[in-house]
């Protein structure tokens, strides 16, 4: 009986393994055509549909053939209308410079925002002061609306500052329908010492400071809090992207839909169903704090279909320092978003040139971070959510402003280079030009 059950157990083993090392692949099948015919065809496992429409699909090469030999094949199907890798993908803002984590202040030092209470630097910083967002507000008495979707690595529904602008969104790493969050990828013993972690208060020492490159969490007496192997090196992006649209939209809504681990990986399948998902729950805007290593055209065929949804896309550079700008943000259909300095220069790490359609401050920028702390980080991943939030204040004051009027309005920038496309974010000028585009509109 033993012997048995030992069998069984191998088999199943021998199965997983077997599953896991087949090579994925995306198909787009004609029309008129059925995907399991065509996967039969060519010896492939269906695994899932990747859109509701079911027009797109997941499947898996058990024989593992030379990507090249397989894509001939299968993309000279006439019957198979696009044929791709499901390539792998990853947010490497994280390892790009040196963070800060700012632990919770208490209440006398905070101040309210949003209808809660934030830190006082997360709102006196000097980013939200150079895109002159507090005059917009002030001015055009907004606050943002819609809903904003959030492709990355989830959100911590726990936060003080952002629990109550946050909706329902999908978990698409571990398939889970609602609260997709950052949490979900730390294991219990890293998770209690990062949520247990104080400040001890007869010190005073407020502020953390967290290595990126190999996550070691120090306070100012550079005691170690938490052993750097177990922080994954991208936990918490998902989180400090929210706050970022949460500081300039704070009456927005966010839609978390993981698609990355919290090491920062993900696969095109995911980034394509959670581009679908948002398209089709309603989200107003879609962020994408994240480049591809290839391009790839199923991609820009689900941006195309959130677009005639009514979603503006908009996407982060890169941080190749280079003028080379990475998928999705290269796309014309996509706002591709670099970084500035405090002093309205081009930040040495953002990739430029054609392709970038803002510049907005991506430099020591001070958002949201799990378990109710507070980060300063910099990157394009950090840049692109300022526009997605400009897109709600936008949502709010013109209710109907497609991606056209969305682009026209945020074109009236500060010019600072020709390597930066438009200029850097000005939030007052762009209202601004919406508001004379919306008396146009009234009075031809």
């Amino acid at each position: 009986m033993k012997r048995n059950s030992l069998s069984v157990f191998l088999l199943l083993l021998i199965c997983g393994i077997f599953a896991q090392s087949q090579t994925p692949y995306i198909i787009r099948p004609s029309a008129a055509a059925n995907v399991t015919t065509i996967a039969q065809r060519h010896g492939l496992n269906v695994v899932r549909s990747l859109d509701a429409k079911a027009s797109v699909y997941l499947v898996k090469d058990p024989r593992n053939l030379p990507p090249s030999q397989l894509e001939t094949e299968v993309g000279g199907d006439s019957e198979v209308g696009d044929f791709e890798s499901d390539q792998e993908t990853s947010v490497p803002e994280l390892n790009q410079s040196t963070g800060v984590i700012l632990d919770q202040i208490p209440p006398p030092a905070g101040s309210f925002y949003g209808g809660t209470r934030v830190l006082r630097l997360y709102l006196s910083q000097i980013a939200p002061r150079i895109i002159r967002l507090w005059s917009a507000q002030t001015k055009f008495h907004l606050t943002g609306s819609g809903t904003v979707a959030i492709i990355d690595t989830g959100v911590d529904p726990l936060h003080k500052a952002l629990a109550s602008s946050l909706v329902g969104g999908y978990d698409f790493v571990h398939n889970r329908v609602g609260t997709a969050s950052d949490w979900a990828d730390l294991d219990p013993v890293t998770r209690k010492i990062l949520l247990n972690s104080k400040i001890d208060p007869a010190t005073k020492s407020y502020v953390k400071v967290v290595r990126q490159s190999t996550g070691v969490i120090l306070d100012q007496s550079t005691g170690v809090i938490l052993d750097g192997g177990k922080l994954p090196q991208s936990f918490g992006h998902g989180t400090m992207v929210a706050g970022v649209v949460h500081l300039v939209a704070p009456t927005a809504k966010i839609m978390p839909l993981k698609a990355f681990s919290a090491n920062g990986t993900a696969r095109l399948s995911d980034i394509l169903r959670a581009v679908y998902y948002a398209a089709d729950h309603k989200a107003h805007v879609i962020n994408m704090s994240f480049s591809l290593l290839q391009d790839s055209p199923e991609l820009a065929d689900a941006i195309d279909y959130a677009q005639s949804k009514g979603a503006i896309c908009i996407a982060a550079a890169g941080n190749t320092g280079t003028p080379h700008i990475a998928n999705p943000a290269n796309l014309t259909e996509v706002m591709g978003i670099a970084s500035t300095t405090p002093q309205d220069l081009k930040s040495h790490f953002t990739s430029y040139g054609k392709g970038v359609f803002l510049a907005v401050p991506g430099e020591n920028i001070i958002t949201t971070y799990p378990g109710n702390n507070y980060a300063e980080v910099s990157g394009t991943s950090f840049s692109a959510p300022f526009v997605a939030g400009t897109a709600a204040l936008l949502q709010q004051y013109i209710s109907d402003i497609d991606y056209e009027g969305t682009s026209k309005a945020m074109s009236h920038a500060q010019a600072v280079s020709q390597l930066l496309g438009h200029g850097r974010l000005d939030i007052y000028r762009t209202l601004l030009a919406a508001a004379a585009m919306n008396m146009s509109q009234k009075n031809p």
